[in-house]
């Protein structure tokens, strides 16, 4: 992987005639790209898919760098994945895919109740060990909020079926255990009991959800098999493991939780990070008043046409 990070640099650097402040911006900033790439389980540019760019752009966030800083290392790794699109290491234009947040303006996108149900409905269809696995992994992506490689990484033992919760480690390495609601938790012991047997092949892998050669699913396996679920229940491409992370939280907040209990459920060091979140369920509410409201929809139904 750093030989197209140093490719890219002396392209920058010989054709495109970058300052040497701004070489040093792109290494560093690229550094941090690269090593978040890695990270997660990557090991070539090749396998680069949208849902890290999305996690990539959270964790900038996480971290509360200025506008002007974030904004920099974007565009960064922006023009580092034209040139890769550019040079055939990529089969497609993912700096699309990556956008520049808006103070105050870029919330998170969230799923409403009935997609999520039409999400869910759509993994539910077959009763194979694949289709018991799909089904809870969905399940769980909604009914904790987790982020994807928290996800991944889930062993058996970390599913207390008696309590009703899972627990999971999360940055900084720290555990938090998150309450899992009867549904999703049937739909995880259905799995753990009739679908895992049959796709474990080695008796000592204790990872919870493996694929269909009895490894562990990755992040670009998750992030694909969402995708397709996202596509056959007809909902929009945007959809990703963490777009049920932001309805997880939204919907939480939506039913009334308290926003220090969601940034716990959610794993957020600084309530900061967890604030836009109200932000997203005032505005959705906002929706529902306009959309409910007799005299609402008469005023909107009477407002001039420009």
């Amino acid at each position: 992987m750093n030989t197209e990070l140093q490719q890219f640099l002396r392209y920058v650097q010989f054709e495109r005639g970058y300052s040497a402040n701004t070489i040093v911006a792109y290494e560093g900033d690229l550094a941090q790209f690269a090593e978040f790439a890695q990270a997660s389980g990557m090991t070539e540019w090749k396998a680069l898919h949208p849902d890290l760019l999305e996690d990539f752009v959270v964790s900038l966030q996480d971290q509360e760098y200025s506008v002007a800083t974030t904004g920099r290392k974007i565009a960064a790794v922006r023009s580092f994945l034209h040139f890769l699109f550019a040079e055939g290491v990529v089969g497609r234009e993912l700096a699309d895919w990556l956008h520049q947040p808006k103070v105050g303006k870029r919330l998170p996108r969230a799923l409403s109740h009935t997609a999520v149900q039409d999400l869910l409905a759509a993994a539910a269809i077959e009763d194979t060990p694949l289709g018991l696995r799909d089904r809870a992994l969905l399940e769980i992506l909604y009914a904790t909020g987790m982020r994807a490689t928290e996800v991944i990484n889930l062993t058996v033992s970390d599913v207390d079926v008696a309590s009703g919760a899972v627990a999971c480690v999360g940055k900084g390495n720290k555990e938090r255990l998150i309450p899992v609601h009867p549904a999703a938790l049937a739909c995880l012991k259905r799995y753990m009991e009739e679908g895992r047997p049959f796709l474990l092949r080695d008796a000592a892998e204790k990872t919870l959800f493996l694929n269909n050669r009895g490894n562990p699913l990755t992040r670009q396996g998750l992030w694909f098999l969402v995708q397709y679920y996202a596509q056959a229940a007809g909902l929009e491409a945007w959809v990703t493991p963490h777009t049920l992370r932001h309805t997880f939280a939204t919907h939480l907040l939506d039913g009334g939780a308290d926003l220090r209990e969601v940034q716990q459920f959610l794993g957020h060091a600084n309530i900061t990070t967890t604030q836009i979140y109200t932000e997203v369920s005032s505005q959705r509410k906002r929706e529902v008043y306009d959309q409910a409201h007799p005299r609402a929809r008469q005023s909107a139904e009477e407002a001039p046409n420009d």
